[in-house]
């Protein structure tokens, strides 16, 4: 669990990431009022000691600060701008210590425009997109990356260490975004990296549990290779960080560089590998089906030798 936090919480989207923050923020101390588009999703964190919202609006409301963590930018900005028009929107109800921080991983663009719109209106933003995965928001070991104005930055830093344990201002508005899609470009073509190896191994007949824990005492290790090797031995189908979610954030890393005109190969291939995992029907499960791509192109199952 996270530090002790004082506080109202306006908490949208309470998905397999954001139930867990909630539920971390309820348990630091805080007051959070919770709205998602399920409501069984409400009725589960209201069980935790949530108060429950009826819309975005009516989860700031009285908050000292609202967060948010949605699939995608769409979702975000239809929470700031009002998906029921311009009056049902934080833009126009904004919580009451007039400060939101979106906790999801969206466009940086569209963060830089938001963020400019909410501060003509009198109201601070923070973009503080999370890397972890489940595992850490579960066990309030995040690690937040925050971009905005310092001074809001520093009124939602005691929020963000009920969830996180890495936390850290990065730059303006939108830089956490950026520095989010850095972090994702990594884990993907790590991921990929995994894979190839383990494939390779396989294929050599070694043991591929004694493969990763070898892997793991060299300058191969990773995290990844430690969280998701052994699922993907196990050729396991949960849920985890979907390839769906995986595959949004890559698209948001390329339509980042083609802005820029910065090359990036080698996450135009593993994208290309996700979209192959989706169009088998893996969306809906965890990165480490990843590793199933490599099973076809072999005609091999991933299964553990020894």
């Amino acid at each position: 669990m996270g530090r002790k936090a004082e506080g109202r919480v306006g908490f949208i989207g309470l998905g397999t990431m954001g139930r867990e923050m909630a539920r971390n923020l309820i348990e630091a101390g805080c007051i959070v009022r919770a709205y998602d588009v399920r409501r069984e999703a409400i009725d589960e964190l209201t069980a935790l000691g949530a108060e429950a919202a009826s819309s975005p609006a009516d989860a700031a409301r009285d908050a000292d600060i609202a967060i948010t963590m949605l699939p995608d930018t769409p979702q975000v900005e239809e929470v700031v701008y009002g998906a029921g028009g311009p009056k049902s929107g934080l833009l126009t109800n904004p919580p009451r210590g007039r400060l939101i921080a979106d906790m999801s991983t969206i466009s940086p663009v569209a963060v830089r425009r938001m963020a400019a719109d909410l501060k003509a209106a009198g109201i601070d933003m923070v973009d503080a997109p999370v890397s972890g995965g489940p595992i850490g928001a579960k066990n309030a070991t995040l690690s937040i990356m925050a971009g905005g104005e310092t001074d809001a930055f520093a009124r939602a830093k005691p929020f963000f260490e009920a969830m996180g344990t890495t936390i850290n201002h990065v730059g303006a508005p939108g830089a956490g975004q950026a520095v989010k899609l850095c972090n994702q470009l990594i884990c993907g073509i790590n991921i990929q990296a995994i894979c190839e190896a383990i494939a390779l191994g396989r294929a050599c007949g070694v043991d591929l549990r004694q493969l990763r824990e070898v892997l793991l005492g060299g300058s191969a290790a990773s995290w990844m290779l430690d969280k998701l090797g052994p699922s993907m031995i196990e050729g396991e189908t949960g849920a985890g960080f979907r390839i769906d979610l995986m595959l949004k954030d890559l698209r948001l890393v390329q339509e980042q560089a083609l802005s820029l005109a910065v090359p990036l190969p080698g996450t135009a291939l593993v994208t290309s590998q996700y979209l192959e995992a989706r169009a088998h029907g893996e969306g809906a499960h965890g990165n480490q089906a990843l590793f199933r791509v490599y099973d076809r192109m072999t005609n091999q199952s991933a299964q553990p030798t020894g």
